[in-house]
Formats: C-alpha cells, structure tokens, sequence
C-alpha cells in the first residue's frame, strides 16, 4: 500500500507562487508515474501534471510555462512548483501515484491552494 503525504498549499495572490510536495511512503520512481491533478469543471479530478521516472512531463494546457513537476531522488518526494498563479488555478490538489504495473491510483488527501484576486 502507498501513502502519499502532501504539502505546500495555502493562500497566494495572483501572480504568486507556492511550491507543493508530496512524499509517498514507497520508492516510487521505479514503480509508479507520479501526478497532479485538482479538480475542474465536469470532472471530479484533473490532469495538471505527471512525470514518469524517465523524466518525461507532460502538463496541462492551461498550467503549461506556469507550473513544473519535478523530482528527488534522495528525498523520494515530487513536487509541482506553481508560478503566475491565477485565481483560476484555486482548487484542492491532489499527488498521484499510478502503478506502471496495472495502472491502479493511489492518491493522496489533497492539499488546497487558494489564489486571491
């Protein structure tokens, strides 16, 4: 079983930025493709960011130039790292760890960011 902690929500301005970790209990680089995602219009969760132990990304359209998911190793955490953020941006985020194996989720209890106009 994984457990996904994260951190680094809050409240920010537009055109802030806020940093958000999140540490899984297991070695997941090997094993999982790490994720982001909130939720938007018509869908419980979605995409903001992913990044596969390859080191290939892949972002949303609307976050794309604003935000960077990234890695370490050593501190086995993933972060999203959120710039020019928009009030649009608000939401509860939640970390993703899918299963290269049989593509199952675990996810972790959110954290919520909340962008003030």
């Amino acid at each position: 079983q994984v457990q996904l902690v994260e951190s680094g929500g809050g409240l920010v301005q537009a055109g802030g930025s806020l940093r958000l970790s999140c540490a899984p209990s297991a070695n997941f680089f090997s094993l999982y493709v790490m994720g982001w995602y909130r939720p938007a219009a018509g869908k419980q969760r979605d995409l903001v960011a992913t990044m596969s132990s390859g080191g290939s990304t892949n972002y949303a359209d609307s976050v794309k130039g604003r935000f960077t998911i990234s890695g370490d190793n050593v501190k086995n955490t993933v972060y999203l790292q959120m710039n020019s953020l928009k009030p649009e941006d608000g939401g509860v985020y939640y970390c993703n760890a899918r299963s290269k194996s049989d593509g199952f989720d675990w996810w972790g209890q959110g954290t919520q960011v909340t962008v003030s106009s």
